[in-house]
């Protein structure tokens, strides 16, 4: 991002240049007498012997193809500012996204630890309970089974999390170790009620969009600067011309003839341009309806989806409390409540993967409307 932004100096540079005005030219032709019959004296060097042309002339560049030169570096500013600010758009969602796989492990390896504890608690309550004969050592295997396979999990979930953690880190340029809070809130921008309003923000803060009409702005003045350009550009002077220690004083002119090349390609090719950037625009424009009109969907849906696991939740969490009462009092079987404790943790499973997909819809549509560029 650090060597994206520079490309703003390098337009800023482009502005200065296109400020300065040309150079004046010195130019200087000497004669000298080589042959002594016409000498005028005796010795070679003498002024006499010589004739001396100074000439000091500046070319002009016309007022008007002079505006439109800083007009369009200026316009060229703007655009590398624009593109810059689609670029931070998009590593912004690169970051938030990173943010959330790494989030999501966490928040896994939580549940996988709620799990892991839940189950090896029954475990020293079941080593009990068979020194006591009241199981049988098959119900102690398959409780020891669970909790094992929930110790395979927790281990790769462990090492899923370091990769994660590596891939944010090297995103956000960081040094040092890094963690994430999985208390922290994630929905910090409010979203707008309305699609129609998204879509009134995104194309006035999307950075494409605003690069694409930068753009076509910079076409329309380079329509009107090549144009311009079809004018001859004058060069004027003086000249200074001793002949013999004779002095003449004198002006110079020069103008180039517009006969045959009147910048006729570059203003061709400018027009194309300049129909280019306006198809770029509209293009652009439609993506952004595009997008937000699917990122809206999917954010509406996945919100929708999201509210019905409240009462899943609170369900699966009363039968397990109720199987895991009854087999710990002998009115029912371990396989129903490995069933239940099973059933318990595959829903908080898919209710992490909807939390991810709404926070992933959330992020999606903050992308789209430009919103993103304000985390």
């Amino acid at each position: 991002m650090k060597a994206l932004g520079y490309n703003i100096n390098l337009a800023e540079g482009n502005l200065t240049t296109s400020r300065l005005h040309t150079n004046p030219v010195l130019n200087n032709q000497s004669l000298q007498l080589t042959d002594p019959a016409y000498y005028h004296g005796t010795e070679f060097y003498r002024p006499v012997n010589r004739q001396v042309w100074w000439q000091l002339t500046k070319p002009f560049v016309l007022p008007s193809q002079r505006r439109y030169r800083i007009e369009l570096a200026s316009q060229g500013v703007s655009l590398a500012a624009r593109t810059f600010e689609d670029n931070v758009r998009s590593f912004s969602a690169d970051v938030a996204n990173q943010w959330l796989a790494t989030w999501i492990i966490r928040e896994r390896l939580d549940l996988l630890n709620q799990a892991y504890t839940n189950i090896d608690s029954l475990v020293r309550i079941n080593k009990v309970r068979l020194r006591n004969q009241v199981i049988t050592t098959t119900e102690l295997i398959r409780t020891q089974l669970l909790m094992d396979q929930y110790q395979l999990q927790l281990i790769s979930a462990g090492k899923e999390l370091r990769n994660q953690q590596q891939k944010l880190r090297y995103l956000l340029g960081s040094a040092d170790s890094i963690t994430v809070d999985i208390e922290a809130p994630i929905e910090t921008i409010t979203i707008p009620e309305q699609a129609d309003t998204l879509l009134k923000t995104a194309i006035g803060q999307r950075g494409d969009v605003l690069a694409a009409l930068a753009a076509s702005k910079a076409a329309g003045i380079n329509q009107q600067y090549q144009r311009s350009m079809a004018l001859p550009q004058p060069e004027l002077g003086m000249i200074w011309n001793p002949q013999n220690t004779v002095p003449y004083l004198g002006i110079f002119g020069t103008v180039r003839i517009p006969l045959f090349d009147r910048n006729q390609g570059e203003i061709e090719k400018s027009r194309y341009l300049q129909l280019q950037a306006n198809e770029v625009v509209r293009a652009a424009q439609l993506k952004v309806e595009t997008e937000i009109k699917a990122a809206w969907i999917s954010y509406t849906t996945e919100k929708a989806n999201l509210r019905r696991y409240a009462t899943i939740l609170e369900q699966t969490e009363q039968v397990l409390e109720n199987v895991r009462y009854a087999y710990l009092k002998g009115g029912t079987t371990i396989i129903d409540f490995l069933d239940a404790q099973r059933g318990w943790f595959d829903t908080r499973k898919l209710h992490l993967d909807a939390l991810l997909a709404y926070h992933q819809s959330y992020i999606q549509l903050l992308y789209a409307t430009g919103l993103i560029n304000q985390l």
